[in-house]
């Protein structure tokens, strides 16, 4: 399975000279100086050190370190906000890690094309506070808004807009990239369509930091809907609330977002942020948002759907159509990831994701693992595109029986999505923690295309290497 590749060279000082030459010394770590967080990303299951992290500010200057890097054999990793939950940033062979996080600058908003060109290091957030101040809309809506724009491209980020709007690779109209060997391209631009052969900039989004190195992007941008309404609708049980989501697509009233969610990720959303929900009786709740430009239009969306969700069994539709409201319901949906984390000592997920009428039954078949392997599972995600966040808690196992338990809850897990047409990761990657089951999933014929991917953009195997194909 492995890329055939040479030894990578150990940095030595004379290395160390080329970066602080090039950089100054301010903007290059090594040994002690390098923090902790530089170590893992957010999930924190894979740890390794790079030998040297370096900060950069421009394209050229990535260019030439990857250049250096080249002729060397020093592997490089690049890294945003570290906010990755399956260790594509990890430096798994030590080397360079080249930081984005200060190429942070928005060049410039182009009203007359809607397009917004940036550097990788600005945030999501910053993003969407930047475009709506002046009536504009950047549509994907991960759930880590520190992340930066570069790593939301390197994993194709989705998010809970998804159902409406689409993914993260549906707003990248052009991208700047540095190959491993330094060479620095222009793919795509302000242009709407282009069929001017293979879409490298469509093979750049998604492919997790393995094939180049993104130094700047240019976003397409939506006119500002100038309306929104979120509807909390309780159900007496998962099945019921999920089975509704195709008749609710079907119905054409498209929401923005569905997401589902269970009686205890609320509990643990409340006590995490210390702040009651506006409902937490029932077992299921669905979570929906309409966006658009009048009023009418929204309400007869949102009336349409409730009296759909009421026919299926729907307990209640509660209407948060005020900031405050709105503000309720989802920050505790932002907050599950850190709220279920807080509830253990440590913990894995699967982002799965199968076809829309299947997640009922995936979610199903994690209560049944649950009871077999003794082991606390905890889900929510995307109902309305079948995206999933089961999260496999630790608690009081000893590292032993986790790690055991861990591996035999996701062969299961990944086994079943395959059973049910489904796919290994539905936004958060491959990266490093979950090769093997790409690998069992597509075959040989499809890891061999895609290792020959990896070989065309990176003959030498430093960019990122023992990631996503190898």
């Amino acid at each position: 399975m492995e890329m055939c590749v040479e030894k990578y060279k150990k940095l030595n000082s004379d290395d160390i000279k080329f970066l602080v030459d090039l950089l100054g010394k301010d903007r290059v770590f090594t040994g002690e100086n390098i923090n902790d967080d530089y170590s893992h990303d957010e999930l924190g299951g894979v740890s390794k050190y790079p030998d040297a992290m370096v900060e950069v500010l421009n394209a050229e200057e990535v260019s030439k370190i990857m250049s250096y890097a080249y002729k060397n054999n020093i592997p490089v990793v690049a890294r945003g906000s570290g906010t990755g939950l399956v260790g594509s940033s990890v430096p798994i062979e030590g080397g360079i890690m080249i930081n984005l996080t200060k190429m942070n600058n928005i060049i410039e908003l182009d009203e007359e094309n809607l397009t917004l060109t940036l550097e990788p290091g600005v945030l999501l957030m910053d993003i969407a506070k930047f475009v709506e101040s002046h009536d504009l809309f950047y549509p994907p809506d991960p759930g880590e808004k520190s992340a930066t724009i570069g790593g939301n491209i390197s994993t194709n980020a989705g998010g809970m807009r998804a159902v409406k709007y689409g993914v993260t690779r549906d707003y990248v109209r052009g991208l700047e990239i540095v190959l491993p060997n330094g060479a620095i391209l222009e793919l795509g631009g302000k242009i709407v369509k282009n069929s001017s052969g293979y879409s490298i900039k469509d093979l750049i989004c998604g492919s997790e930091g393995t094939l180049g190195i993104i130094t700047k992007i240019i976003l397409k941008l939506l006119p500002l809907p100038k309306q929104s309404i979120s509807l909390l609708v309780p159900f007496p049980n998962l099945d019921k609330a999920i089975s509704t989501v195709p008749k609710i697509i079907k119905s054409k009233s498209i929401p923005t977002a569905i997401e589902f969610m269970q009686r205890e990720v609320i509990l643990a959303a409340e006590e995490f942020l210390g702040k009651k929900f506006p409902d937490n009786s029932s077992d299921a709740y669905l979570l929906l948002t309409f966006d658009g430009n009048s009023k009418e239009q929204i309400e007869a969306d949102y009336e349409k759907v409730a009296e759909i969700c009421l026919q299926e069994g729907a307990l209640d539709v509660y209407i948060s159509d005020t900031d405050e409201r709105k503000e309720s319901v989802w920050s505790a949906r932002g907050a599950f990831l850190e709220a279920v984390k807080a509830t253990t000592t440590d913990m894995d997920e699967c982002d799965v994701v199968v076809p829309r009428n299947k997640v009922a039954e995936f979610i199903k078949y994690t209560n049944e693992l649950q009871r077999q392997f003794n082991i606390r599972i905890r889900s929510f995600g995307h109902a309305g595109d079948g995206n999933l966040h089961v999260y496999i808690l630790k608690d009081e196992l000893s590292d032993e029986e986790w790690k055991k338990k861990l591996s035999d809850v996701f062969d299961c897990m990944y086994k079943k999505s395959e059973e049910l047409q489904g796919a290994v990761s539905g936004e958060h990657g491959i990266g490093y923690a979950k090769k093997k089951y790409i690998f069992r999933q597509y075959g040989d014929e499809y890891m061999k295309l895609m290792r020959n991917i990896k070989l065309a953009f990176d003959p030498k195997n430093i960019l990122n290497p023992d990631k996503v194909c190898e």
